[in-house]
This record gives structure tokens, C-alpha cells and sequence, in this order.
């Protein structure tokens, strides 16, 4: 069973608009890009539909897909599931992809490992209580000053920030959009009937021809 989102798409006849063309009434076939399958509401909000997933190395949505619903064609299923528009920007960079960019951005090493922000290291009282969480953006300089019960006094807690490199910044945005969510197998025939529904043309009205078929005025029969 495979089942390629593009192949789903329905059909658009467009008045055809190649350099060569004679015949003013005649149309191309072209897919219907505003028509898009989204996962329903009640799924799409309910983390009992999904499990969570760590994707490794360079692996793209259809060896995901793969690995998962044993069919590469399901690739969309990855990305619906995760609300991906742009893969290019919202999905993780090849390593070689990172390398590039990371040159093109920062140029030298010297600026790819200085300084980007400083971020707190955590500081817990006597008694274990977390006062400051790791990991918040702060000045280099921050300090901070709580009441220890354990201790019966104030306390003022400093040198309790790390610098962040750039490499290390966009190193984490890169880790960040690893963690995904992988809809369970058992859902996936819900999802491909609210697809067939989604992308069918509703009949009625004077473009619709077919369930996967309208066509567009053509405006140069009026000129």
C-alpha cells in the first residue's frame, strides 16, 4: 500500500499558458495546491494518538516513514503530524547542510565559537529547592539573592552563568526540531478517509466537473 500525498491532490483545469499554445480554449492540468489534508482537531490535540520520536542523524521524513509505517510514501503523515509546512526550515539539517550554513553565517571559527548569550546554571538551596531553573537567558553578570531556611539566612548566589557559543545556540535549534511526534499506526486509515473527504470536490457549481476535477474560467474566450 502506498499512498503519495501529491497523488491525493486533486486536479485543476488552468487555461494553458505555454509560449507555443494556438487554441484559446485549451487547458493544463495542474494540482490544486489550496486544497491541504491537516490532521482533525480531536487527534491532532490528543497526545494518546501520538508517540514521541528522536530523529537521527540525516534521516528525512520518508525514511522515517519507512522505519515506521514500513511505506516512505507516508512521509506527509510525518509531517502533518508535526504541523510542518517548510521542511526546509522546520525539519533538521543534514550535517553537511549544518556545516554550510553554519560558514555562510558566522564566516570564521573565531565567531562561530564566541560568545552568543550567557544562560543561568541552576542553583537549588539546602533543602534541594530549586531557586534559579538552567538554562534562562541572563546577563553574564547575574546574580541572585533568596532566603535559605536550611541555612536561617540570605544567600547571594554568583558566577552562576555559562556562555552560550553560537555554535552551541544553533547546535540546540537543530536538537529542538528532532523531537517530533509520530501518529500511531492503528489511526493512520482515520487519517487517510478524512483525506479522501478533504480533497474531494464537493458537486455543485459551475467550475466542478468530477470529485477530483474543476475548471477555471477562461477569460480569453471573453477578450
Amino acid at each position: 500500500m502506498t499512498r503519495p500525498y501529491f497523488r491525493q491532490v486533486p486536479n485543476f483545469n488552468y487555461v494553458s499558458r505555454t509560449a507555443d499554445e494556438k487554441e484559446i480554449s485549451n487547458y493544463s492540468a495542474v494540482k490544486n495546491l489550496f486544497k491541504r489534508g491537516k490532521l482533525r482537531e480531536d487527534i491532532f490535540g490528543d497526545l494518546n494518538f501520538f508517540t514521541k520520536y528522536d530523529i537521527i542523524g540525516d534521516d528525512r521524513p520518508d525514511n522515517v516513514a519507512f522505519e515506521i509505517y514500513d511505506d516512505s510514501t507516508l512521509d506527509w503523515v510525518i509531517l502533518l503530524a508535526n504541523n510542518i509546512l517548510n521542511i526546509q526550515t522546520e525539519w533538521p539539517m543534514s550535517q553537511q547542510s549544518f556545516d554550510t550554513y553554519l560558514i555562510d553565517k558566522y564566516g570564521t571559527y573565531d565567531v562561530l565559537y564566541s560568545v552568543h548569550h550567557y544562560e543561568t546554571q541552576e542553583v537549588k538551596d539546602t533543602n534541594g529547592i530549586t531557586i534559579v531553573p538552567q538554562g534562562l537567558e541572563v546577563q553574564q553578570n547575574y546574580s541572585v539573592t533568596y532566603y535559605d531556611s536550611g541555612l536561617g539566612t540570605e544567600v547571594t548566589a554568583t558566577n552562576i552563568t555559562d556562555g552560550i557559543t553560537n555554535y552551541q545556540y544553533e547546535d540546540k535549534i537543530q536538537d529542538d526540531k528532532r523531537h517530533i511526534f509520530i501518529l500511531k499506526p492503528a489511526y493512520l486509515n482515520i487519517v487517510f478517509n478524512d483525506l479522501d473527504s478533504i480533497m474531494k470536490y464537493k458537486k455543485g457549481g459551475a467550475q466542478y466537473l468530477n470529485p477530483t476535477l474543476k475548471q477555471g474560467d477562461n477569460i480569453r474566450l471573453y477578450e
